[in-house]
This record gives C-alpha cells, sequence and structure tokens, in this order.
C-alpha cells in the first residue's frame, strides 16, 4: 500500500522488504528533514529505490553518500579512478558477484550503508535480489533461534567467489581470475555472531552469506550444513525483493540487515557503481562483539 511521509511517497515493493521512494531528487543539498525520512525507511524497509536519478554523476554521488556517513574504503579493491569512494562493477572486468552475500563481512567493522547507482544496464537480466535477515530470524523454529543466538562464524573473502575457483579455461574466466586475484590480495578472517542485534532497531538479524566459511566449534561438514540450514531461511522467496534495474537507478540498502544477489543471467555489458558509508562492528545479544582474527 502506498504511504506519505511528510515529504515523500513510499510505495512497497514486496511484502517484508524494499520499497520505493518517489518525489526526491537525490544530491548533497537534501533537506535534513527528508535525509531523516530516508534513513527511517531505510530501518523499516532495509533497502530503498530511487528512479531516474540521471542528474547524478560520479562526485555527485559521492558527495551525497557522505550525508548518510563516513565513506568506507574497501579492504582490497582499489576505488574508481577519478574518485575517492566509488567501487565500480563492470561485468567486462570480472565483477559479477553472483552469490548472496552482506558486504565486507570478512573485517569486524562492517559498512552499514551501501548507495549503488546504474551506469550501464543490460537490455534483459541483470537484476539485484536483496534478503531480509530479521525476517529470516524471526521464521527461525524456537530451538533453531537458540542455537543460532550462540553461534559464532568465520568470515574470510577468500571464499569470494568460490564456485568460480576453478582453472580459468577462457577468456572470460581468465577476466575473473585475475578481478579474483586483486579481491583475495590481502586475505582477512574475522568472527562474527551469526545473530546480531541491529545497533538501530534493536532488531535480532543473522549474519552470514557468502564469506563465511567455518562456525566456530564445529567441523567443515558440520558447518556446512548447519550454514545451509540457517541461510535457507534468508533466501527463502517471501523474505526478499528484486529489482530491475533501469539507467538512473540508485539503490541504498542497510548492509547489516540485509543479504543481497546480483544476478548473472545477461550477456550484455552491465556497470553500476557503489559507494559504501559508515560502520558498525557486530555485537550479539550479550554485547559480545565481533573480533579479528588475522590477515595474511
Amino acid at each position: 500500500m502506498t504511504t506519505q511521509t511528510n515529504q515523500l511517497k513510499v510505495v512497497p515493493v514486496a511484502g517484508r522488504i524494499g520499497a520505493e521512494v518517489q518525489g526526491v531528487k537525490l544530491s548533497k543539498d537534501l533537506d535534513a528533514t527528508v535525509l531523516q525520512e530516508i534513513k527511517q525507511l531505510l530501518n523499516e524497509y532495509k533497502v530503498l529505490f530511487f528512479r531516474e536519478q540521471h542528474h547524478l554523476n560520479d562526485n555527485s554521488q559521492e558527495d551525497f553518500a557522505e550525508l548518510l556517513g563516513q565513506p568506507y574504503a574497501h579492504p582490497t579493491v582499489p576505488v574508481k579512478e577519478n574518485s575517492s569512494a566509488i567501487l565500480e562493477l563492470d561485468s567486462i572486468q570480472g565483477a559479477k558477484a553472483n552469490h548472496w552475500h552482506t558486504d565486507v563481512t570478512f573485517v569486524p567493522e562492517v559498512p552499514k550503508y551501501s548507495i549503488l547507482r546504474g551506469v550501464t544496464i543490460p537490455s534483459v537480466g541483470g537484476d539485484t535480489v536483496w534478503a531480509n535477515t530479521n525476517t529470516a530470524y524471526e521464521g527461525l523454529p524456537e530451538e533453531l533461534k537458540k542455537l543460532a543466538d550462540e553461534l559464532w562464524a568465520i568470515h574470510s573473502n577468500e571464499f569470494d567467489y568460490a564456485q568460480l575457483a576453478a582453472k580459468a579455461t577462457n577468456e572470460q574466466d581468465e577476466v575473473r581470475q585475475r578481478y579474483r586475484s586483486v579481491f583475495e590480495s590481502t586475505v582477512y578472517k574475522t568472527k562474527h555472531p551469526v545473530v546480531h542485534v541491529h545497533a538501530e532497531t534493536g532488531k535480532k538479524h543473522l549474519l552470514l552469506g557468502g564469506f563465511v566459511g567455518k562456525l566456530e566449534g564445529y567441523s567443515t561438514s558440520e558447518s556446512e550444513k548447519i550454514f545451509s540450514l540457517l541461510q535457507s531461511y534468508v533466501t527463502r522467496l517471501e523474505n526478499t525483493v528484486r529489482w530491475k534495474w533501469t539507467e538512473g537507478d540508485v539503490v541504498i540498502w542497510d548492509n547489516l540487515a540485509t543479504q543481497h544477489y546480483a544476478v548473472a543471467d545477461y550477456d550484455e555489458h552491465r556497470i553500476v557503481r557503489r559507494v559504501t558509508v559508515g560502520k558498525d562492528i557486530p555485537v550479539n545479544k550479550e554485547n559480545q562483539r565481533s573480533t579479528f582474527i588475522t590477515k595474511k
């Protein structure tokens, strides 16, 4: 059902996550009241979609993003040339992250918000899907909640694109291998609670995704089984929203309240540019914080 805040028209896109926000032009000059409404909507809907933001370029996207927090530099991937904070995801360069993940969970200070702009969009395919990790947790049976509440997971960027780790057999595979080698140029490992308490809302969220390598205290095979069971609640269709991009779209999401998946079902060129801001160290219900393990 469409709703109206003081300044904005809000149209939910799915039942449990995601809303399109209409009647706003994103810029560094955004009214403070509107900015506060956007933050409140992020707490409610987790992912916000803004169409027809064609006026934004790299510089103005960065300027707007800074209203939401301090720019967050990716630990291993360099920013786009002639920018200070943009991470460019270019399909030609191998950046097809077709797996479920929360961004940069392999370090203790996890990004708070991501602002993603559609630059070059395929005529068909290339959608992105987000999942609500709070409703995923709430959907667990009580005994599984109790187990999850006590679990800790080891996250590492060496597990990124694990399904693509086979030996390169053609030019496109070689491009992906080069991208992966940059992504994994320094390997980080961090221990996070599987269930963290959101700093803004106080709600419990599952903190899993593609960077999880192992659950503390469990063997590899045991970890895989427990992880797969818990992750299946995240990716249930009723906890997700799928967005069909058009050029000029901007999507803002709460990174620590969601997972996302970029669907790699296209052959045409695709470029999206992301600015990530803010950071939080996750805590569990006992207020125990994530801890850094190692980097090499």
